[in-house]
C-alpha cells in the first residue's frame, strides 16, 4: 500500500465506534490539518452504508495534534434513517479533544442538476510546483500539484490543480477521503494574500479554524481535478476562504469553506 493510502486507512481501535489514524511525522511538527479532515472522514465511513455517500462534513480544529503520534476517533452514531445517516467524530491524542466533526451520508435522489464551469486553461502546460508552502507530512511525491495565482479580474483567486499520481481503488469514499486530505493544504493561505503576505513567510498567526466540504458528485482522486478559491472576507484576527472543487470534465464536485486565524504576530519585547 502507498504512503498516502496507508496514512488514510484508519484501523478498528480498542472500543465500539473507535478508530486510530497512522501517524504523518514528522516527530515534533504540528500535526497536517488535512490529516484530520481525512481520517474523521474515513472513520465515519466505515459506520455507514456504502449505497449512503458523503454529503456534508464540517470540522472544528480544536487544538494542535503531534505529527509524530497516532491519533485516536470515537465515532458516535447520530442517526440512522431510510436514506440519510449523520455521524460524530472526536480526534484526541492523549486524552486531549482536537478537533470535532459532524459528518452526514445521503442516498442519491433524482433532481434537479447544475454546475458546470469552463475549465480556465490545461493543467498540463503547468510545472509541478507542489503547495503553497512546506508540507512534512504530505506524500508529495505521490500528489501533483501545480498552482496558479490570478489577480487579472482585480480579484486574488487561486487555482490549485492536483491528481494523484499512485494507483487508487475504484472507491468513491476514498477518493472523497484523498479530496479532503488534500484541498486542505494551505486553503487559508489566500485570505493573506489578498494582502501580499502568506502563511509560509510566517509574518502572521495562522491556521484553520474550522472546515466544511459540501460532495455533490464523486470525486475522481486520480484524475485532474481543479481547486479554485478566494476570500471574501476577513476581520477581527481571521479569514473567510470559499471554493469549489471541479473535476477534469468541469463539473463542480464539491464546494468548500474554511475559516480561519490570520492574525498579527505580537511584537517581541524590547
Amino acid at each position: 500500500m502507498t504512503t498516502l493510502l496507508t496514512l488514510l486507512d484508519v484501523r478498528p481501535g480498542p472500543g465500539d465506534g473507535t478508530w486510530i489514524g497512522p501517524a504523518s511525522g514528522p516527530e515534533g511538527k504540528r500535526a497536517f490539518g488535512g490529516q484530520f479532515m481525512a481520517q474523521s472522514l474515513a472513520a465515519a465511513t466505515r459506520t455507514v452504508d456504502a449505497a449512503k455517500p458523503v454529503t456534508t462534513m464540517h470540522l472544528q480544529f480544536l487544538r494542535g495534534g503531534e505529527a509524530g503520534e497516532s491519533v485516536d476517533y470515537a465515532v458516535t452514531a447520530v442517526y440512522d434513517g431510510r436514506t440519510v445517516a449523520a455521524r460524530r467524530v472526536d480526534a484526541t491524542q492523549a486524552g486531549r479533544l482536537l478537533t470535532t466533526a459532524s459528518v452526514t451520508f445521503a442516498a442519491p435522489m433524482a433532481g434537479p442538476e447544475h454546475g458546470t464551469v469552463t475549465l480556465p486553461g490545461d493543467p498540463e502546460t503547468l510545472p509541478r510546483s507542489g503547495p503553497a508552502g512546506p508540507a512534512p507530512s504530505m506524500p508529495l511525491d505521490e500528489i501533483d500539484i501545480r498552482m496558479v495565482d490570478d489577480r487579472s479580474s482585480g480579484e486574488f483567486v487561486r487555482r490549485m490543480w492536483w491528481r494523484v499520481t499512485v494507483p487508487v481503488p475504484d472507491d468513491e469514499a476514498l477518493h472523497a477521503v484523498i479530496a479532503a486530505y488534500v484541498c486542505d493544504v494551505y486553503m487559508i493561505d489566500p485570505a493573506l494574500a489578498v494582502h501580499g503576505h502568506s502563511m509560509a513567510a510566517r509574518t502572521h498567526r495562522s491556521g484553520t479554524t474550522d472546515s466544511s466540504i459540501w460532495f455533490h458528485r464523486a470525486v475522481r482522486a486520480d484524475r485532474w481535478n481543479l481547486l479554485e478559491t478566494r476570500s471574501p472576507a476577513a476581520a477581527r484576527g481571521r479569514g473567510v476562504i470559499t471554493g469549489s472543487l471541479i473535476g477534469a470534465d468541469g463539473v463542480i464536485a464539491a464546494t468548500l469553506a474554511q475559516e480561519g486565524l490570520i492574525a498579527e504576530r505580537e511584537p517581541r519585547p524590547s
